[in-house]
């Protein structure tokens, strides 16, 4: 099943159920007016959205054409962000000159979770100084998960899938990481792709708490990287019981997988700029791949052989903020 939000001038949107291509769309029932609502309710939510789904493969649909969308959640209860790309935060360690991690739970953080940007949004900033970089990487929705909920139960909560790039201010990163209290200004806003699916829309590309897809990174029309999700160290139900070991999480939490990033990284390219200038750094003893600049646009899509609309696309431009 396939869901996405449009704009109907509410700050959480309208659902609407989306056919396997794209091209179609239906309403989902009054009952179940945004994607929160359907969450908080999944078990009675599901069949529901389950046969008009159906309804689109008989063929019964509207155009999407004209739709405008928001991202899926517009806005949700919690972010947790992980980093399970065990070759990103190994790099970026070596670039940065940080003693290397010896992990023994996975590294998560919560970021801003009251707005997420649309996939073709403008994205404002205060300044091309502070390092604008973008960051693709793959999330799970949840629904309602106990505390203490184990790895192996925690799959069952997976309910949607999405593609998202995680913005990041670079320049003022590692400052706010040095105090040891986390990131506030580093992180502002994501962008989300349209188009959230059930697990099963996957097919074979869902296997082990992981999404099997190569993510496609252009940056100003240009290839920048194409770098597989399937090399995820830690998979999306670890990421679910670590975060659950002290705390129930609500339905709607949104969890990442961290950039998506691959030991082969001089081969396919990267999910992000500061990986480049990580290797860059390495290889010649500086960066040279300066960050964002306003009016450079980014893109990003997960294409699977059996179709080639999946997630929708993420483009976007960066902008100066207007004061």
């Amino acid at each position: 099943m396939k869901l996405a939000t449009i704009d109907n001038g509410t700050r959480d949107g309208a659902l609407v159920i989306v056919s396997c291509d794209g091209q179609s769309y239906l309403p989902a029932p009054e009952k179940i007016p945004t994607l929160q609502v359907a969450l908080d309710n999944w078990s009675e939510s599901e069949p529901i959205l389950q046969a008009i789904f159906q309804q689109l493969k008989d063929g019964k649909g509207m155009s999407s054409a004209s739709l405008n969308y928001l991202a899926p959640l517009p806005r949700a209860w919690q972010w947790l962000d992980g980093s399970a790309f065990k070759s990103h935060g190994d790099l970026m360690d070596q670039a940065f000159g940080f003693e290397p991690k010896q992990l023994t739970k996975p590294l998560m953080y919560q970021g801003m979770s009251h707005q997420f940007l649309s996939a073709t949004a403008d994205v404002p900033f205060m300044k091309e100084e502070d390092g604008i970089d973008f960051e693709g990487e793959f999330a799970v929705i949840v629904d309602d998960v106990p505390m203490g909920t184990t790895a192996e139960h925690a799959l069952k909560h997976i309910k949607l899938v999405v593609l998202l790039n995680d913005w990041s201010l670079r320049t003022i990163a590692i400052p706010e990481m040095k105090t040891g209290f986390g990131w506030v200004q580093a992180k502002p806003a994501c962008s989300v792709a349209p188009v959230a699916l059930t697990p099963d829309e996957l097919g074979t590309a869902w296997c082990d708490g992981r999404v099997h897809l190569d993510l496609v990174v252009d940056w100003n029309g240009k290839r920048f990287g194409k770098a597989s999700s399937a090399e995820m160290g830690v998979g999306f139900h670890e990421l679910i019981a670590h975060a659950a070991a002290t705390r129930d999480l609500c339905a709607g939490t949104i969890i990442g997988s961290g950039t998506v990033s691959n030991e082969n990284y001089r081969e396919i390219g990267s999910s992000c700029i500061a990986e480049r200038r990580g290797i860059e750094t390495l290889d010649t003893g500086a960066a040279k791949t300066a960050y964002m600049s306003f009016g450079d646009q980014v893109r990003m899509e997960a294409v699977s052989d059996e179709s080639s609309h999946l997630f929708g696309t993420i483009e976007q431009t960066v902008i100066k903020k207007a004061l």
